[in-house]
């Protein structure tokens, strides 16, 4: 504003000491911004664009760029960043240590990097940015007037993704293949997205649960439902998600969803259980319980090692980004792994031009039918996420390690095999977009910050952050962890948790059993707790309240069912699960589909209808069908307690 145009303002407003304080203080900050800025030596247009850039981070528009926030467009750039290196980015800038980065800390840190003196993460970031596509519109949970990123490079990478796996499904050929433009209407109705999941982990969705037949607003709500419910089981976060938005095709929150997704499919067969072979990585005088602690990203990497090691090339790679923007570690990788009638060779590497080698390296790629995900531009600019997703394929498809003449090492797995319930804990705390995400349920949490913030979840501001060490540990960073899992056990014990005989060290060291009984009752505190939330009633909810409540609702309901308690053999039939879903959405259930359960298979197929049909009707379920039919009591309090908040929510 001009000073003569701050006074006409000043005409409009009562005449009043608070009013005349705001006006002179207005128009102070007004003179100090332009007065900065001038000094600075930007123009007009460039403090514009600087002001464009801090808005594609700030992303509430409150005026402060958070972790939260910077994490967010780090992962809309295809990046993973963790929570130190955030909190590092941050405080290169954050002059007032606030934790936090301002407009004016911001334009500081551009003057620099114009001046030549210092380089900035978060400036480097803010260059990436130019090739986000900035969206107006939220999340039905989100507040109003936020901007939203997406990458363009993403819609082309999955709609040709999806148009691959699903190509042969019955149900889409109708709508595939589809183009990046269509790629957020197409999801619009819910079965697409169905499909997609079971494509990543088959069997998640019963498609008898799935409304197929042109499906009126109301069947796309159910289906979004199921879809929403359904990836949370499997580990995908859907915070801030809901089923208005998928139906709406938010392009930043479907391609979120999908990434994770599909993400989860590409990675879930990197581990030793689906392919015994990648025993042949293990490093002299490394342990089989040290190889099981690599997430699936680092196995890959160690993957793309061995063979450019095996092929006689000095390079490695030590990510999905810079290190692979020529091509060349690629184009070696292919000619190594490719079975020799493919005829796959290391030509592109005669091409000097990084784009245009980039480009004959994907048409080597092609010709073993894996050259999804990437094209030229992406390997060039080192998107690290399509990348990622480039390279777990080709090991999903030519793996190509075959065990020497003396054979694969000695190794069983036993004991360090995934069991389903670890398996429903780990997809349970991802569900809730705990940072890192958790690969391994024991090495993962052995330093207590995941553990604090599933606490902190449980019940709001427990916590004392000051309390809590956090990475980098500069110094004695084992004490530091263990310092940390002891907190997680006090806190435990606040919240009235079973803890006799557990301390520190025992999460620390992964102890598999006393971190399981941490984490159980962790995932029960977290459900019950949701229970009273909705019951309001201010009284605490114990198992026998669950159990009344399934049985007066089936009374009410007219049902045959009834359970005794959570190791009710009845529960084996999944008959009680089902008719309570039809309790809560009566009618939901077709009962053409539901059998008698008189042997095995009869109930399975039952437990699977009931566990869909109770994601469809809302509850957030993460057990599995064989938790019913073998009647796993923790698995069935969870059921039947979320079906219970289900109701509840209803009411």
């Amino acid at each position: 504003f001009t000073g003569e145009q701050l006074l006409v303002f000043g005409s409009l407003l009562q005449p009043s000491w608070s009013s005349l304080y705001l006006l002179a203080t207005t128009f102070r900050f007004c003179r100090f911004i332009l007065a900065s800025t001038a000094a600075m030596g930007f123009t007009r247009e460039e403090v514009a664009e600087f002001q464009e850039q801090f808005n594609v981070f700030d992303q509430d528009g409150n005026g402060h760029i958070t972790c939260q926030e910077l994490s967010n467009v780090f992962k809309a750039l295809g990046e993973s960043v963790p929570g130190y290196r955030l909190r590092e980015l941050i405080s290169e800038v954050d002059k007032d240590m606030n934790g936090e980065v301002e407009w004016d800390e911001f334009l500081a840190m551009m003057e620099k990097v114009r001046a030549g003196n210092v380089k900035f993460g978060l400036a480097d970031a803010s260059e990436k940015t130019k090739k986000l596509v900035k969206v107006e519109g939220l999340s039905s949970a989100s507040s109003a007037g936020t901007t939203h990123s997406f990458d363009e490079d993403e819609t082309v990478s999955f709609s040709d993704w999806i148009n691959y796996v699903l190509k042969d499904d019955a149900d889409l050929q109708s709508r595939l293949p589809i183009t990046p433009e269509q790629l957020f209407d197409a999801g619009s109705d819910g079965i697409l997205l169905c499909k997609l999941i079971n494509s990543s982990v088959e069997g998640t969705i019963d498609e008898r649960a799935i409304n197929k037949k042109k499906p009126n607003t109301y069947k796309q709500h159910e289906n979004q439902t199921l879809v929403l419910n359904s990836a949370s089981a499997i580990g995908c976060s859907v915070v801030n998600i809901g089923a208005e938005d998928l139906i709406a095709g938010k392009p930043h929150l479907v391609l979120g969803l999908m990434w994770q997704i599909i993400r989860i499919g590409l990675l879930a067969k990197i581990s030793l259980k689906n392919n015994p072979n990648l025993a042949m990585l293990l490093r002299d005088g490394e342990s089989l319980a040290d190889f099981l602690k690599l997430s699936p990203e680092e196995i890959l990497l160690r993957w793309f090692n061995y063979h450019l090691e095996k092929a006689g090339h000095p390079r490695r790679v030590n990510n999905f980004g810079g290190d692979i923007k020529d091509s060349e570690c690629y184009t070696v990788l292919l000619h190594q792994i490719a079975p020799a009638e493919f005829g796959v060779d290391r030509s592109p590497l005669q091409e000097h031009d990084t784009t245009r080698r980039a480009e004959k390296m994907l048409q080597q790629a092609d010709k073993i039918g894996c050259r999804a995900f990437v094209r030229p531009q992406d390997v060039v600019k080192g998107n690290q996420k399509l990348n990622l997703a480039f390279v777990a394929n080709l090991f999903n498809t030519y793996p190509a390690l075959e065990p020497s003449d003396d054979g694969l090492p000695d190794f069983d797995l036993g004991d360090y095999d995934e069991t389903r319930e670890e398996k429903t804990f780990r997809n349970w705390m991802n569900s809730l977009g705990v940072m890192p995400f958790v690969n391994n349920l024991y090495s993962d949490l052995n330093d207590g910050l995941i553990l604090l913030e599933l606490m902190n979840k449980i019940k709001p501001g427990i916590v004392d952050w000051s309390r809590v060490n956090k990475a980098p540990y500069k110094f004695g960073g084992q004490m530091k962890k263990i310092e940390n899992c002891n907190y997680v056990v006090e806190l435990a014990r606040q919240l009235k948790f079973s803890v006799v005989g557990i301390d520190g060290n025992d999460l620390n060291a992964g102890n598999r059993t006393l971190t399981l009984a941490i984490v159980w009752q962790m995932m029960r505190a977290y459900t019950i707790k949701l229970l009273e939330t909705l019951a309001g009633s201010g009284k605490t909810i114990t198992d026998a309240d669950i159990v009344n409540w399934a049985n007066t609702t089936l009374t009410q309901g007219r049902k045959s069912s009834s359970i005794t308690g959570f190791k009710d053999l009845a529960i084996s039939t999944s008959l009680p699960v089902i008719d309570l879903v039809d309790c809560i959405r009566p009618g939901i259930i077709d009962y053409d589909l539901v059998n008698s359960a008189s042997d095995d298979e009869e109930k399975l197929l039952n437990a699977k209808y009931a566990i869909s049909m109770s994601r469809k009707c809302g509850a957030r379920i993460y057990a599995l069908p064989e938790d019913l039919v073998e009647v796993k009591p923790k698995m069935v309090l969870t059921v039947f307690a979320c079906l219970m908040a289900r109701s509840l929510q209803k009411a």
